[in-house]
């Protein structure tokens, strides 16, 4: 049952994959602009333009140029950069690990806040603390990064300097230094997942209460801090860790404003930089390569479900 669902998703996930190529190199395709004109620059006549556009190949038909491009992609190769003449994937592996350390930092204090705000909540349902948990959380999910990051800002940058405004020094030169720089965009892109997390912890934990092995538990004489840990929080994880694999998508897409307001050099300053220069093959390369690893890690949180919860692979 297990391996014929994991083949079932494999096989999705292949024509899902094939789809998102096609799709992102006609999305780029439409875009307005010629990037002939933006890498010729001075240079550009009509003579010079048509030797450009041969070296592309950007005057074969469509499907042609469709077939020369994934035939590239499946060789390890997104071409590069008009202006800088950078490659694309070196482009995307100087910027990735600063995304996943934003993320990774991001859900770390998510997790770290949520799940004992849930657990003191859940015990004390409908009291003061419960109230101004719930109602905090509720307004933190209508504020997105971009509103949150310039308050944060103006409070802990400017205001009261403990942290610096833009820019991060790299890890490899100092880690204290790295992690210190990190914390104001990681708190401002986890605010969001604080919200979510508690919400479906407490939700969950709350009718987890309510069960017939809680209640015996209890009768017992289990002190109620082992209940709550050893025999409630478990079984009341699961719609937490399903809301954490589908928030991936969410975060990469924070992650990029995040890195765009505080300077951040990773792949999503990249991204922008790239839309507002017209560099066409660097917005092809990171978009491509974004919406693999997000379907890619949905598989995987699939993949962990089923090993959780057999009943999925069942359903």
């Amino acid at each position: 049952m297990l391996v014929t669902y994991l083949a079932k998703r494999l096989v999705q996930l292949i024509a899902v994959t094939f789809l998102i190529s096609v799709i992102v190199f006609l999305l780029v395709h439409l875009l307005p602009g010629d990037p002939s004109v933006t890498i010729l620059g001075a240079n550009d006549t009509p003579q010079n333009r048509l030797i450009l556009l041969h070296q592309l190949g950007l005057n074969k038909p469509l499907v042609a140029q469709y077939a020369t491009w994934l035939g590239q992609v499946l060789h390890g190769s997104l071409g590069q950069s008009y202006l800088t003449h950078q490659q694309v994937s070196q482009i995307i592996a100087q910027g990735a690990p600063v995304d996943l350390e934003l993320i990774v930092l991001s859900q770390i204090i998510a997790f770290a806040v949520a799940i004992p705000l849930a657990l003191v909540a859940s015990r004390r349902s409908n009291r003061p603390v419960d109230r101004m948990a719930t109602t905090t959380t509720f307004g933190l999910l209508a504020l997105p990064p971009f509103v949150l990051a310039p308050i944060l800002v103006a409070i802990f940058a400017v205001g009261l300097g403990w942290f610096p405004a833009t820019g991060t020094v790299p890890i490899s030169q100092n880690l204290a230094t790295n992690l210190h720089d990190m914390i104001l965009p990681a708190v401002a892109l986890s605010f969001g997942s604080i919200a979510l997390y508690y919400r479906l912890l407490r939700s969950d934990l709350i009718a987890t209460l309510q069960e017939d092995f809680i209640t015996s538990a209890r009768a017992k004489g289990l002190h109620p801090r082992r209940v709550m840990l050893r025999h409630a929080l478990r079984p009341s994880t699961f719609s937490l860790l399903a809301a954490a694999g589908v928030n991936i998508g969410s975060l990469l897409a924070g992650a990029f404003i995040v890195e765009s307001l505080f300077a951040i050099n990773g792949v999503g300053l990249a991204l922008i930089n790239a839309v507002e220069q017209r560099d066409y093959l660097v917005v092809q390369g990171i978009a491509l390569v974004v919406a693999l690893v997000y379907v890619i890690i949905q598989f995987i949180v699939d993949f962990i479900f089923t090993v959780v919860d057999p009943r999925v692979a069942r359903g």
